[in-house]
Protein backbone atom coordinates (compact mmCIF):
# COMPACT_ATOMS: atom_id res chain seq x y z
CA UNK A 1 0.00 0.00 0.00
CA UNK A 2 1.18 3.56 -0.79
CA UNK A 3 1.05 5.16 2.64
CA UNK A 4 -0.08 8.80 2.49
CA UNK A 5 2.49 11.10 4.04
CA UNK A 6 -0.04 12.79 6.30
CA UNK A 7 -0.19 9.54 8.29
CA UNK A 8 3.46 9.82 9.30
CA UNK A 9 2.82 12.25 12.14
CA UNK A 10 -0.95 12.43 12.26
CA UNK A 11 -2.23 14.55 15.19
CA UNK A 12 -5.11 13.61 17.46
CA UNK A 13 -7.76 15.24 15.27
CA UNK A 14 -7.99 15.19 11.47
CA UNK A 15 -10.64 16.74 9.22
CA UNK A 16 -11.33 15.67 5.63
CA UNK A 17 -12.92 18.47 3.67
CA UNK A 18 -13.46 19.53 0.08
CA UNK A 19 -16.08 20.12 -2.59
CA UNK A 20 -19.00 17.72 -2.30
CA UNK A 21 -18.54 14.34 -3.95
CA UNK A 22 -14.74 14.40 -4.12
CA UNK A 23 -14.30 11.33 -1.92
CA UNK A 24 -13.99 12.70 1.60
CA UNK A 25 -15.86 9.77 3.13
CA UNK A 26 -13.80 7.17 1.25
CA UNK A 27 -10.57 8.92 2.23
CA UNK A 28 -11.57 9.21 5.88
CA UNK A 29 -12.71 5.57 6.03
CA UNK A 30 -9.56 4.32 4.29
CA UNK A 31 -7.40 6.38 6.64
CA UNK A 32 -9.20 4.97 9.68
CA UNK A 33 -8.72 1.40 8.44
CA UNK A 34 -5.03 2.01 7.65
CA UNK A 35 -4.42 3.35 11.15
CA UNK A 36 -6.30 0.44 12.72
CA UNK A 37 -4.23 -2.06 10.73
CA UNK A 38 -1.19 -0.45 12.37
CA UNK A 39 -2.68 -1.19 15.76
CA UNK A 40 -3.93 2.32 16.50
CA UNK A 41 -7.41 3.10 17.79
CA UNK A 42 -9.62 5.45 15.81
CA UNK A 43 -12.94 7.23 16.24
CA UNK A 44 -14.45 8.00 12.82
CA UNK A 45 -17.07 10.76 12.96
CA UNK A 46 -19.42 12.29 10.42
CA UNK A 47 -20.96 15.72 10.92
CA UNK A 48 -22.50 15.69 7.44
CA UNK A 49 -26.27 15.13 7.10
CA UNK A 50 -25.54 13.35 3.80
CA UNK A 51 -22.87 11.05 5.26
CA UNK A 52 -22.59 7.38 4.37
CA UNK A 53 -20.00 5.84 6.71
CA UNK A 54 -22.46 3.10 7.59
CA UNK A 55 -23.02 2.31 3.92
CA UNK A 56 -19.28 2.16 3.21
CA UNK A 57 -18.67 -0.37 6.00
CA UNK A 58 -21.91 -2.26 5.45
CA UNK A 59 -23.44 -1.85 8.91
CA UNK A 60 -25.77 0.62 10.62
CA UNK A 61 -24.04 3.17 12.84
CA UNK A 62 -26.27 6.02 13.97
CA UNK A 63 -25.60 8.66 16.61
CA UNK A 64 -23.96 6.39 19.17
CA UNK A 65 -20.31 5.32 19.07
CA UNK A 66 -20.35 1.93 17.34
CA UNK A 67 -17.47 -0.56 16.85
CA UNK A 68 -17.02 -1.54 13.20
CA UNK A 69 -16.99 -5.31 12.74
CA UNK A 70 -15.09 -5.00 9.45
CA UNK A 71 -12.42 -2.76 11.00
CA UNK A 72 -11.33 -3.84 14.50
CA UNK A 73 -9.91 -0.83 16.29
CA UNK A 74 -12.24 1.62 14.56
CA UNK A 75 -15.37 3.00 16.19
CA UNK A 76 -17.74 5.22 14.22
CA UNK A 77 -20.33 7.87 14.98
CA UNK A 78 -22.75 9.63 12.66
CA UNK A 79 -24.10 12.88 14.10
CA UNK A 80 -27.72 13.08 12.96
CA UNK A 81 -28.65 16.79 12.86
CA UNK A 82 -32.37 16.17 13.31
CA UNK A 83 -31.90 13.77 16.22
CA UNK A 84 -29.44 16.17 17.83
CA UNK A 85 -31.95 19.00 17.39
CA UNK A 86 -34.72 16.95 18.99
CA UNK A 87 -32.51 16.16 21.99
CA UNK A 88 -31.42 19.78 22.30
CA UNK A 89 -35.02 20.96 22.05
CA UNK A 90 -36.08 18.55 24.79
CA UNK A 91 -33.21 19.66 27.06
CA UNK A 92 -34.60 23.20 26.98
CA UNK A 93 -38.30 22.35 27.20
CA UNK A 94 -38.29 19.47 29.70
CA UNK A 95 -37.46 21.62 32.78
CA UNK A 96 -40.62 23.70 32.23
CA UNK A 97 -42.92 20.93 31.02
CA UNK A 98 -45.69 20.65 33.59
CA UNK A 99 -44.97 24.16 34.88
CA UNK A 100 -46.21 26.11 31.86
CA UNK A 101 -49.52 25.77 30.00
CA UNK A 102 -49.49 23.34 27.08
CA UNK A 103 -50.12 26.20 24.69
CA UNK A 104 -46.87 27.87 25.73
CA UNK A 105 -45.03 24.56 25.48
CA UNK A 106 -46.28 24.18 21.90
CA UNK A 107 -45.14 27.73 21.11
CA UNK A 108 -41.68 26.99 22.49
CA UNK A 109 -41.52 23.77 20.50
CA UNK A 110 -42.35 25.63 17.30
CA UNK A 111 -39.76 28.31 18.10
CA UNK A 112 -37.15 25.60 18.53
CA UNK A 113 -38.06 23.76 15.30
CA UNK A 114 -36.08 25.89 12.86
CA UNK A 115 -32.70 25.49 11.24
CA UNK A 116 -31.00 27.63 13.91
CA UNK A 117 -31.79 25.01 16.54
CA UNK A 118 -30.51 22.23 14.29
CA UNK A 119 -27.24 24.06 13.69
CA UNK A 120 -26.65 24.75 17.37
CA UNK A 121 -27.52 21.19 18.35
CA UNK A 122 -25.22 19.66 15.73
CA UNK A 123 -22.40 21.93 16.81
CA UNK A 124 -22.88 20.93 20.43
CA UNK A 125 -22.22 17.31 19.45
CA UNK A 126 -19.23 18.34 17.36
CA UNK A 127 -17.73 20.50 20.12
CA UNK A 128 -18.17 17.80 22.77
CA UNK A 129 -16.00 15.40 20.80
CA UNK A 130 -13.25 17.97 20.35
CA UNK A 131 -13.24 19.32 23.89
CA UNK A 132 -14.29 16.33 26.02
CA UNK A 133 -11.30 14.09 26.70
CA UNK A 134 -13.56 11.64 28.51
CA UNK A 135 -15.18 10.72 25.18
CA UNK A 136 -12.11 10.82 22.95
CA UNK A 137 -9.22 10.23 25.35
CA UNK A 138 -9.16 6.49 24.67
CA UNK A 139 -8.52 6.95 20.95
CA UNK A 140 -5.22 7.61 19.26
CA UNK A 141 -7.00 9.56 16.52
CA UNK A 142 -10.39 11.17 15.88
CA UNK A 143 -11.20 11.57 12.17
CA UNK A 144 -14.01 13.84 10.96
CA UNK A 145 -15.71 13.21 7.62
CA UNK A 146 -17.03 16.75 7.33
CA UNK A 147 -19.76 18.39 5.25
CA UNK A 148 -19.07 19.77 1.74
CA UNK A 149 -16.78 22.77 1.55
CA UNK A 150 -19.10 25.76 1.94
CA UNK A 151 -20.86 24.21 4.91
CA UNK A 152 -17.60 22.95 6.38
CA UNK A 153 -16.38 26.54 6.50
CA UNK A 154 -19.52 27.58 8.35
CA UNK A 155 -19.23 24.64 10.75
CA UNK A 156 -15.61 25.38 11.58
CA UNK A 157 -16.29 29.11 11.93
CA UNK A 158 -18.87 28.41 14.63
CA UNK A 159 -16.42 27.82 17.50
CA UNK A 160 -14.92 31.31 17.21
CA UNK A 161 -18.29 32.95 16.55
CA UNK A 162 -19.99 31.34 19.52
CA UNK A 163 -17.08 32.06 21.89
CA UNK A 164 -17.21 35.73 20.88
CA UNK A 165 -21.01 35.65 21.15
CA UNK A 166 -20.74 34.46 24.76
CA UNK A 167 -17.78 36.65 25.78
CA UNK A 168 -19.66 39.78 24.72
CA UNK A 169 -22.53 38.88 27.03
CA UNK A 170 -24.99 37.48 24.51
CA UNK A 171 -24.93 34.19 26.39
CA UNK A 172 -26.58 35.91 29.36
CA UNK A 173 -29.87 36.14 27.52
CA UNK A 174 -32.85 34.85 29.48
CA UNK A 175 -35.00 33.97 26.46
CA UNK A 176 -35.95 30.36 25.86
CA UNK A 177 -35.05 30.45 22.18
CA UNK A 178 -32.38 28.46 20.33
CA UNK A 179 -29.67 30.43 22.13
CA UNK A 180 -30.76 29.15 25.54
CA UNK A 181 -27.97 27.34 27.35
CA UNK A 182 -25.09 28.90 25.44
CA UNK A 183 -23.51 30.26 28.62
CA UNK A 184 -23.06 26.73 29.95
CA UNK A 185 -21.07 25.90 26.79
CA UNK A 186 -18.41 28.59 27.31
CA UNK A 187 -15.67 26.17 28.40
CA UNK A 188 -16.51 23.61 25.72
CA UNK A 189 -16.43 26.12 22.87
CA UNK A 190 -13.17 27.70 24.01
CA UNK A 191 -11.52 24.28 24.27
CA UNK A 192 -12.75 23.51 20.77
CA UNK A 193 -11.23 26.69 19.36
CA UNK A 194 -7.91 25.90 21.03
CA UNK A 195 -7.85 22.36 19.62
CA UNK A 196 -8.71 23.44 16.07
CA UNK A 197 -5.94 26.05 15.96
CA UNK A 198 -3.24 23.84 17.52
CA UNK A 199 -1.17 22.17 14.75
CA UNK A 200 0.09 19.58 17.21
CA UNK A 201 -3.49 18.41 17.76
CA UNK A 202 -5.26 19.04 14.44
CA UNK A 203 -4.54 18.54 10.75
CA UNK A 204 -6.90 19.46 7.92
CA UNK A 205 -6.90 17.22 4.86
CA UNK A 206 -8.19 19.04 1.79
CA UNK A 207 -9.65 16.37 -0.48
CA UNK A 208 -10.26 17.17 -4.13
CA UNK A 209 -10.85 15.23 -7.30
CA UNK A 210 -8.59 16.40 -10.11
CA UNK A 211 -10.75 14.67 -12.73
CA UNK A 212 -10.77 17.73 -15.00
CA UNK A 213 -12.60 19.65 -12.30
CA UNK A 214 -11.27 23.18 -12.14
CA UNK A 215 -14.08 24.09 -9.75
CA UNK A 216 -12.90 21.48 -7.21
CA UNK A 217 -9.40 22.96 -7.24
CA UNK A 218 -10.85 26.45 -6.89
CA UNK A 219 -12.89 25.31 -3.87
CA UNK A 220 -9.86 23.66 -2.27
CA UNK A 221 -7.80 26.84 -2.67
CA UNK A 222 -10.56 28.96 -1.16
CA UNK A 223 -11.02 26.50 1.70
CA UNK A 224 -7.29 26.48 2.42
CA UNK A 225 -7.19 30.27 2.51
CA UNK A 226 -10.25 30.65 4.76
CA UNK A 227 -9.19 27.94 7.20
CA UNK A 228 -5.69 29.39 7.43
CA UNK A 229 -7.32 32.68 8.44
CA UNK A 230 -9.17 30.76 11.16
CA UNK A 231 -5.86 29.49 12.54
CA UNK A 232 -6.02 26.03 10.93
CA UNK A 233 -2.78 26.12 8.97
CA UNK A 234 -1.74 22.48 9.37
CA UNK A 235 -3.03 21.26 5.99
CA UNK A 236 -2.38 18.38 3.59
CA UNK A 237 -3.61 18.10 0.00
CA UNK A 238 -5.11 14.76 -1.09
CA UNK A 239 -5.76 14.61 -4.83
CA UNK A 240 -8.21 11.78 -5.30
CA UNK A 241 -9.23 9.51 -8.19
CA UNK A 242 -6.72 10.39 -10.91
CA UNK A 243 -7.34 8.59 -14.20
CA UNK A 244 -4.80 5.75 -14.70
CA UNK A 245 -2.64 5.58 -17.82
CA UNK A 246 -4.85 3.81 -20.38
CA UNK A 247 -3.33 4.27 -23.82
CA UNK A 248 -6.08 2.26 -25.50
CA UNK A 249 -8.93 4.64 -24.64
CA UNK A 250 -9.23 8.18 -26.07
CA UNK A 251 -11.73 9.21 -23.39
CA UNK A 252 -9.36 8.19 -20.59
CA UNK A 253 -6.45 9.88 -22.37
CA UNK A 254 -8.38 13.14 -22.76
CA UNK A 255 -9.40 13.15 -19.10
CA UNK A 256 -5.88 12.26 -17.92
CA UNK A 257 -4.36 15.05 -20.04
CA UNK A 258 -6.85 17.53 -18.61
CA UNK A 259 -5.99 16.41 -15.08
CA UNK A 260 -2.27 16.89 -15.75
CA UNK A 261 -2.93 20.42 -16.99
CA UNK A 262 -4.99 21.22 -13.91
CA UNK A 263 -2.29 19.89 -11.58
CA UNK A 264 0.45 21.77 -13.41
CA UNK A 265 -1.52 24.98 -12.90
CA UNK A 266 -2.33 24.46 -9.21
CA UNK A 267 -2.65 27.74 -7.28
CA UNK A 268 0.54 28.46 -5.35
CA UNK A 269 -1.25 28.01 -2.03
CA UNK A 270 -2.10 24.40 -2.93
CA UNK A 271 1.11 23.67 -4.84
CA UNK A 272 3.16 24.31 -1.70
CA UNK A 273 1.12 21.97 0.50
CA UNK A 274 2.34 18.42 1.21
CA UNK A 275 0.47 16.19 -1.23
CA UNK A 276 -0.87 12.64 -1.61
CA UNK A 277 -2.47 11.31 -4.80
CA UNK A 278 -4.77 8.34 -5.36
CA UNK A 279 -5.81 6.55 -8.54
CA UNK A 280 -9.35 6.06 -9.80
CA UNK A 281 -10.66 2.63 -8.81
CA UNK A 282 -12.59 0.49 -11.26
CA UNK A 283 -15.14 -0.45 -8.61
CA UNK A 284 -16.94 1.55 -5.94
CA UNK A 285 -14.92 1.92 -2.75
CA UNK A 286 -17.25 -0.03 -0.46
CA UNK A 287 -16.11 -2.58 2.13
CA UNK A 288 -12.81 -3.19 3.92
CA UNK A 289 -11.07 -4.86 0.96
CA UNK A 290 -11.71 -1.90 -1.35
CA UNK A 291 -10.78 0.58 1.39
CA UNK A 292 -7.41 -1.12 1.91
CA UNK A 293 -6.65 -0.49 -1.76
CA UNK A 294 -7.71 3.16 -1.66
CA UNK A 295 -4.15 4.47 -1.28
CA UNK A 296 -2.59 1.79 -3.50
CA UNK A 297 -0.29 3.12 -6.23
CA UNK A 298 -1.59 0.51 -8.67
CA UNK A 299 -4.99 -0.81 -7.56
CA UNK A 300 -6.08 -4.17 -8.84
CA UNK A 301 -8.34 -3.81 -11.87
CA UNK A 302 -10.92 -6.58 -12.22
CA UNK A 303 -10.80 -7.97 -15.74
CA UNK A 304 -13.71 -7.26 -18.00
CA UNK A 305 -14.25 -10.98 -18.66
CA UNK A 306 -15.42 -11.37 -15.06
CA UNK A 307 -18.70 -9.81 -16.13
CA UNK A 308 -21.41 -11.37 -18.32
CA UNK A 309 -20.69 -11.10 -22.02
CA UNK A 310 -24.30 -10.16 -22.81
CA UNK A 311 -24.46 -6.69 -21.29
CA UNK A 312 -27.55 -4.48 -21.29
CA UNK A 313 -27.61 -1.82 -24.00
CA UNK A 314 -26.07 1.50 -23.00
CA UNK A 315 -28.11 3.85 -25.17
CA UNK A 316 -29.91 5.51 -22.28
CA UNK A 317 -32.37 8.42 -22.60
CA UNK A 318 -30.37 11.66 -23.04
CA UNK A 319 -30.95 14.92 -21.21
CA UNK A 320 -32.49 16.22 -24.44
CA UNK A 321 -35.58 14.09 -23.76
CA UNK A 322 -36.23 15.92 -20.50
CA UNK A 323 -35.54 19.32 -22.07
CA UNK A 324 -38.09 18.58 -24.81
CA UNK A 325 -40.77 18.07 -22.17
CA UNK A 326 -39.74 21.08 -20.09
CA UNK A 327 -39.74 23.34 -23.16
CA UNK A 328 -43.52 22.93 -23.43
CA UNK A 329 -43.90 25.23 -20.39
CA UNK A 330 -43.76 29.02 -20.59
CA UNK A 331 -43.20 29.42 -16.87
CA UNK A 332 -42.47 27.27 -13.85
CA UNK A 333 -39.84 26.20 -11.35
CA UNK A 334 -37.27 23.54 -12.22
CA UNK A 335 -35.01 22.48 -9.33
CA UNK A 336 -32.02 20.15 -9.42
CA UNK A 337 -31.58 18.26 -6.16
CA UNK A 338 -28.88 15.91 -4.96
CA UNK A 339 -25.75 15.40 -2.93
CA UNK A 340 -22.91 17.88 -3.34
CA UNK A 341 -20.56 17.09 -6.19
CA UNK A 342 -22.99 15.10 -8.34
CA UNK A 343 -23.22 17.87 -10.92
CA UNK A 344 -26.37 19.77 -9.99
CA UNK A 345 -24.84 23.02 -11.22
CA UNK A 346 -23.87 21.47 -14.55
CA UNK A 347 -27.27 19.86 -15.14
CA UNK A 348 -29.20 22.95 -14.06
CA UNK A 349 -27.08 25.17 -16.28
CA UNK A 350 -27.37 22.83 -19.27
CA UNK A 351 -31.17 22.82 -18.90
CA UNK A 352 -31.28 26.60 -18.53
CA UNK A 353 -29.06 27.15 -21.58
CA UNK A 354 -31.13 24.74 -23.71
CA UNK A 355 -34.42 26.40 -22.75
CA UNK A 356 -33.01 29.89 -23.32
CA UNK A 357 -31.75 28.85 -26.75
CA UNK A 358 -35.30 27.80 -27.57
CA UNK A 359 -36.57 31.29 -26.74
CA UNK A 360 -37.78 30.87 -23.15
CA UNK A 361 -37.20 33.66 -20.64
CA UNK A 362 -35.01 31.86 -18.08
CA UNK A 363 -33.66 32.82 -14.67
CA UNK A 364 -30.86 30.56 -13.45
CA UNK A 365 -29.93 30.85 -9.77
CA UNK A 366 -28.17 28.90 -7.02
CA UNK A 367 -28.64 28.56 -3.27
CA UNK A 368 -25.44 26.53 -2.81
CA UNK A 369 -22.71 28.47 -0.96
CA UNK A 370 -20.17 26.05 -2.47
CA UNK A 371 -21.46 26.48 -6.02
CA UNK A 372 -20.23 29.00 -8.55
CA UNK A 373 -22.20 29.30 -11.76
CA UNK A 374 -19.55 31.51 -13.33
CA UNK A 375 -17.26 28.48 -13.20
CA UNK A 376 -19.76 26.45 -15.21
CA UNK A 377 -21.16 29.03 -17.62
CA UNK A 378 -18.33 31.12 -19.03
CA UNK A 379 -20.09 33.75 -21.13
CA UNK A 380 -23.57 35.10 -21.81
CA UNK A 381 -26.61 33.52 -23.45
CA UNK A 382 -29.60 35.36 -24.93
CA UNK A 383 -32.81 35.07 -22.86
CA UNK A 384 -30.82 33.81 -19.85
CA UNK A 385 -30.38 35.73 -16.60
CA UNK A 386 -28.00 34.37 -13.96
CA UNK A 387 -28.38 35.21 -10.27
CA UNK A 388 -26.44 33.71 -7.39
CA UNK A 389 -27.83 33.90 -3.88
CA UNK A 390 -24.78 35.19 -2.02
CA UNK A 391 -25.24 34.23 1.65
CA UNK A 392 -23.21 37.19 2.91
CA UNK A 393 -25.08 39.71 0.78
CA UNK A 394 -28.41 38.13 1.73
CA UNK A 395 -27.47 38.45 5.39
CA UNK A 396 -26.57 42.13 5.06
CA UNK A 397 -29.83 42.91 3.28
CA UNK A 398 -31.82 40.98 5.87
CA UNK A 399 -30.12 42.78 8.76
CA UNK A 400 -30.73 46.19 7.19
CA UNK A 401 -34.41 45.43 6.57
CA UNK A 402 -35.04 44.11 10.07
CA UNK A 403 -33.32 47.10 11.66
CA UNK A 404 -35.28 49.51 9.44
CA UNK A 405 -38.63 47.91 10.33
CA UNK A 406 -38.74 46.01 13.59
CA UNK A 407 -35.81 47.96 15.00
CA UNK A 408 -37.59 51.31 14.77
CA UNK A 409 -40.31 50.13 17.16
CA UNK A 410 -37.90 49.14 19.94
CA UNK A 411 -36.35 51.12 22.76
CA UNK A 412 -32.58 51.27 23.19
CA UNK A 413 -32.44 48.03 25.15
CA UNK A 414 -34.65 46.18 22.70
CA UNK A 415 -32.67 47.43 19.72
CA UNK A 416 -29.43 46.31 21.34
CA UNK A 417 -30.89 42.83 21.84
CA UNK A 418 -32.05 42.77 18.22
CA UNK A 419 -28.56 43.72 17.03
CA UNK A 420 -27.13 40.88 19.07
CA UNK A 421 -29.59 38.41 17.58
CA UNK A 422 -28.72 39.57 14.04
CA UNK A 423 -25.04 38.82 14.71
CA UNK A 424 -25.80 35.15 15.34
CA UNK A 425 -24.12 32.80 12.84
CA UNK A 426 -27.43 31.06 12.17
CA UNK A 427 -29.27 34.24 11.17
CA UNK A 428 -27.86 33.72 7.68
CA UNK A 429 -30.10 30.68 7.19
CA UNK A 430 -33.16 32.90 7.49
CA UNK A 431 -31.76 35.50 5.10
CA UNK A 432 -30.89 32.95 2.40
CA UNK A 433 -34.28 31.30 2.71
CA UNK A 434 -36.03 34.58 1.96
CA UNK A 435 -34.11 34.83 -1.32
CA UNK A 436 -35.11 31.26 -2.14
CA UNK A 437 -38.76 32.14 -1.56
CA UNK A 438 -38.50 35.09 -3.94
CA UNK A 439 -37.20 32.83 -6.72
CA UNK A 440 -40.11 30.43 -6.20
CA UNK A 441 -42.61 33.26 -6.63
CA UNK A 442 -40.87 34.59 -9.75
CA UNK A 443 -41.54 31.27 -11.49
CA UNK A 444 -45.15 32.40 -11.89
CA UNK A 445 -44.08 34.61 -14.81
CA UNK A 446 -40.97 32.95 -16.27
CA UNK A 447 -38.85 29.81 -16.22
CA UNK A 448 -36.78 29.64 -13.04
CA UNK A 449 -34.04 27.02 -12.74
CA UNK A 450 -32.55 26.62 -9.24
CA UNK A 451 -29.32 24.77 -8.52
CA UNK A 452 -29.80 23.80 -4.87
CA UNK A 453 -27.57 22.91 -1.96
CA UNK A 454 -26.28 19.36 -1.28
CA UNK A 455 -28.79 16.69 -0.29
CA UNK A 456 -28.74 16.95 3.48
CA UNK A 457 -28.85 20.73 3.38
CA UNK A 458 -31.54 20.68 0.72
CA UNK A 459 -33.68 18.80 3.23
CA UNK A 460 -33.03 21.55 5.77
CA UNK A 461 -33.95 24.14 3.14
CA UNK A 462 -37.22 22.37 2.37
CA UNK A 463 -37.87 22.01 6.10
CA UNK A 464 -37.45 25.78 6.43
CA UNK A 465 -39.94 26.17 3.60
CA UNK A 466 -42.37 24.00 5.54
CA UNK A 467 -41.89 26.09 8.69
CA UNK A 468 -42.64 29.20 6.65
CA UNK A 469 -45.70 27.48 5.26
CA UNK A 470 -47.01 26.74 8.76
CA UNK A 471 -46.23 30.26 9.98
CA UNK A 472 -48.04 31.87 7.04
CA UNK A 473 -51.09 29.66 7.54
CA UNK A 474 -51.14 30.61 11.23
CA UNK A 475 -50.96 34.33 10.44
CA UNK A 476 -53.31 34.44 7.46
CA UNK A 477 -55.74 31.64 8.17
CA UNK A 478 -57.66 30.00 5.35
CA UNK A 479 -57.24 32.98 3.01
CA UNK A 480 -53.75 31.84 2.08
CA UNK A 481 -53.78 29.77 -1.12
CA UNK A 482 -50.14 29.70 -2.24
CA UNK A 483 -46.98 29.55 -0.12
CA UNK A 484 -43.53 28.29 -1.11
CA UNK A 485 -44.35 24.78 0.09
CA UNK A 486 -47.69 24.57 -1.72
CA UNK A 487 -45.95 25.71 -4.90
CA UNK A 488 -43.27 23.05 -4.47
CA UNK A 489 -46.03 20.48 -4.04
CA UNK A 490 -47.74 21.54 -7.28
CA UNK A 491 -46.34 19.38 -10.13
CA UNK A 492 -47.66 21.83 -12.71
CA UNK A 493 -45.74 24.68 -11.10
CA UNK A 494 -42.58 22.99 -9.80
CA UNK A 495 -40.58 20.09 -11.19
CA UNK A 496 -37.94 18.51 -8.98
CA UNK A 497 -35.07 16.81 -10.81
CA UNK A 498 -32.85 14.56 -8.71
CA UNK A 499 -29.23 14.43 -9.88
CA UNK A 500 -26.98 11.54 -8.91
CA UNK A 501 -23.93 9.59 -10.03
CA UNK A 502 -23.97 5.95 -11.21
CA UNK A 503 -22.37 4.77 -7.97
CA UNK A 504 -23.75 2.86 -5.01
CA UNK A 505 -23.61 5.55 -2.35
CA UNK A 506 -24.87 8.51 -4.42
CA UNK A 507 -27.85 6.47 -5.64
CA UNK A 508 -28.70 5.33 -2.11
CA UNK A 509 -28.54 8.89 -0.84
CA UNK A 510 -30.64 10.17 -3.74
CA UNK A 511 -33.22 7.48 -2.99
CA UNK A 512 -33.33 8.68 0.62
CA UNK A 513 -33.83 12.21 -0.65
CA UNK A 514 -36.75 11.07 -2.80
CA UNK A 515 -38.39 9.42 0.21
CA UNK A 516 -37.95 12.58 2.26
CA UNK A 517 -39.47 14.68 -0.52
CA UNK A 518 -42.43 12.33 -0.79
CA UNK A 519 -43.06 12.64 2.97
CA UNK A 520 -43.42 16.37 2.31
CA UNK A 521 -45.92 15.56 -0.47
CA UNK A 522 -43.37 16.45 -3.16
CA UNK A 523 -42.89 13.90 -5.94
CA UNK A 524 -39.67 14.25 -7.95
CA UNK A 525 -40.40 14.76 -11.65
CA UNK A 526 -37.29 13.05 -13.04
CA UNK A 527 -33.83 11.71 -12.27
CA UNK A 528 -30.57 12.53 -14.06
CA UNK A 529 -27.65 10.11 -13.77
CA UNK A 530 -24.61 12.30 -14.40
CA UNK A 531 -21.02 11.58 -15.46
CA UNK A 532 -21.73 8.05 -16.66
CA UNK A 533 -18.80 6.13 -18.13
CA UNK A 534 -21.24 3.59 -19.58
CA UNK A 535 -23.05 6.31 -21.54
CA UNK A 536 -19.70 7.58 -22.87
CA UNK A 537 -19.03 4.26 -24.68
CA UNK A 538 -15.44 3.64 -23.49
CA UNK A 539 -13.04 1.31 -25.28
CA UNK A 540 -10.54 0.26 -22.58
CA UNK A 541 -10.91 -2.81 -20.40
CA UNK A 542 -10.50 -0.71 -17.26
CA UNK A 543 -13.25 1.74 -18.17
CA UNK A 544 -15.45 -1.14 -19.34
CA UNK A 545 -15.12 -2.50 -15.80
CA UNK A 546 -16.06 0.91 -14.41
CA UNK A 547 -19.00 1.03 -16.83
CA UNK A 548 -20.19 -2.46 -15.90
CA UNK A 549 -20.20 -1.42 -12.26
CA UNK A 550 -22.56 1.42 -13.14
CA UNK A 551 -25.21 -0.74 -14.81
CA UNK A 552 -26.92 -2.06 -11.64
CA UNK A 553 -27.17 1.47 -10.28
CA UNK A 554 -28.67 2.86 -13.50
CA UNK A 555 -31.12 -0.03 -13.60
CA UNK A 556 -32.08 0.67 -9.99
CA UNK A 557 -32.75 4.32 -10.84
CA UNK A 558 -35.05 3.20 -13.66
CA UNK A 559 -37.21 1.47 -11.03
CA UNK A 560 -37.36 4.61 -8.88
CA UNK A 561 -38.68 7.11 -11.42
CA UNK A 562 -40.93 7.45 -14.43
CA UNK A 563 -38.42 9.72 -16.21
CA UNK A 564 -34.67 9.36 -16.37
CA UNK A 565 -31.81 10.80 -18.37
CA UNK A 566 -28.18 9.72 -18.40
CA UNK A 567 -25.41 12.25 -19.06
CA UNK A 568 -22.04 10.81 -20.18
CA UNK A 569 -18.69 11.54 -18.60
CA UNK A 570 -17.14 14.31 -20.69
CA UNK A 571 -13.54 14.41 -21.91
CA UNK A 572 -13.35 18.13 -21.09
CA UNK A 573 -14.77 20.28 -18.25
CA UNK A 574 -18.42 21.37 -18.70
CA UNK A 575 -17.48 25.02 -19.18
CA UNK A 576 -18.84 27.22 -21.94
CA UNK A 577 -22.04 27.40 -23.93
CA UNK A 578 -20.99 24.91 -26.63
CA UNK A 579 -20.30 22.05 -24.23
CA UNK A 580 -23.35 22.84 -22.12
CA UNK A 581 -25.41 22.94 -25.31
CA UNK A 582 -24.07 19.51 -26.28
CA UNK A 583 -25.27 18.00 -23.00
CA UNK A 584 -28.88 18.64 -23.99
CA UNK A 585 -28.45 17.09 -27.43
CA UNK A 586 -29.02 13.47 -28.39
CA UNK A 587 -25.31 12.83 -29.06
CA UNK A 588 -23.12 14.72 -26.57
CA UNK A 589 -19.43 15.32 -27.15
CA UNK A 590 -18.36 12.43 -24.93
CA UNK A 591 -19.58 9.86 -27.41
CA UNK A 592 -17.84 11.39 -30.40
CA UNK A 593 -14.62 11.84 -28.40
CA UNK A 594 -14.57 8.24 -27.25
CA UNK A 595 -15.21 6.74 -30.65
CA UNK A 596 -13.08 8.93 -32.89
Amino acid sequence: MNQPTFLDHLPKFAFFTGKGGVGKTSAACATALTLADRGETVLLVSTDPASNIGQVFGQPIGNRITPLSAAPGVDALEIDPEAAAAAYRESIISPVRGLLPEREIQAMTEQLSGSCTTEIASFNEFADLIADSDRTGGYDHVLFDTAPTGHTIRLLELPGDWSQFIDEGKGDTSCLGPMAGLESRRTVYRATVNALSDPARTVLVLVLVARAQHSAIHEAERTSRELTALGMGNQHLLINALMPDLDDDPLAAAIRDQEHRELAALPSRLAHLPRTTTTLHARNVVGADQLREFFATTPTHPVHSAYPAHEPPRDYPPLADLVDQLAAQTHGLFMTLGKGGVGKTTVATAIAVALAERGSDVLLTTTDPAGNLTETLNGTVANLTIAKIDPDQALREYQDEVLATKGTRLDATGRAQLMEDLQSPCTQEVAVFRKFSEAIREAHDRIVVIDTAPSGHTLLLLDATGSYHREMLHQMGDNLTATPLTRLQDPDYAKMIIVTLPETTPVLEAEQLQRDLERASITPWAWVVNRSVAAAHPTSEFLHTVADGELPQIKHVQHLTERMAVVPLLPTPPIGQDILHSLSQSAPLARSASTR
